[in-house]
């Protein structure tokens, strides 16, 4: 089965969702789910669509960025997708169109691959290289944990009589976290 997916960022872009339709019912899909959703934004239809996708079946898209926020996104859906049995089609793919169920595209995602594994380890690279040179010049303390910097707050509340549960949910950290702070600090381990 052909199963379409089309995406605009904004309601107002309703001329885009409805070109996006028009040319996935021209090639050919049987079921297309499409909505309006900035890509950082939480895609139900997208999610639909991948659990909808049974072995066999072929996931269109008109273009990439309607289906994924990046390189790194856009390998994780066909990821899951491939593991389903379920190939990607998109139509307009750098001039040409990618289909995940032949060899030349599948050596063009991995060339994708590596390349987000290259730049993700360059920027790791140059971070920790930031990092170095930081701490030579004593800029650099690093970052202290969050439920530490809430110690004294924690201590207070649970002086007042609230239980640990209660001051975790009103601080925004975890229950275990609250239990082990209020213990160092009442023991004076305190860090």
């Amino acid at each position: 089965m052909l199963i379409g997916y089309c995406r605009t960022s904004t309601v107002s872009q309703v001329y885009g969702l409805e070109s996006q339709t028009q040319e996935l019912i021209a090639a050919g899909c049987e079921r297309i789910f499409s909505e309006q959703v900035s890509s950082v934004g939480k895609r139900e239809q997208l999610e639909l669509a991948l659990g909808f996708a049974r072995e066999g079946d072929t996931l269109i898209v008109t273009r990439a960025d309607r289906l994924s926020r990046g390189v790194a996104d856009l390998l994780g859906i066909i990821d899951r997708l491939e593991k389903r049995g379920v190939a990607l089609r998109i139509m307009s793919f750098g001039g040409g169109v990618l289909d995940t169920a032949n060899a030349t595209s599948k050596l063009i995602l991995t060339v994708l691959a590596a390349t987000a594994a290259w730049e993700r380890e360059v920027g790791r690279e140059r971070q920790l290289e930031g990092i170095r040179k930081a701490k030579a010049a004593g800029k650099f303390v690093g970052r202290q944990p969050v439920v530490r910097r809430k110690g004294t707050q924690i201590m207070e509340l649970h002086q007042q009589g609230m239980a640990a549960a209660a001051i975790a949910k009103q601080l925004g950290i975890s229950r275990a976290s609250t239990y082990r702070i209020i213990g160092e600090m009442s023991s004076g381990k305190a860090k």
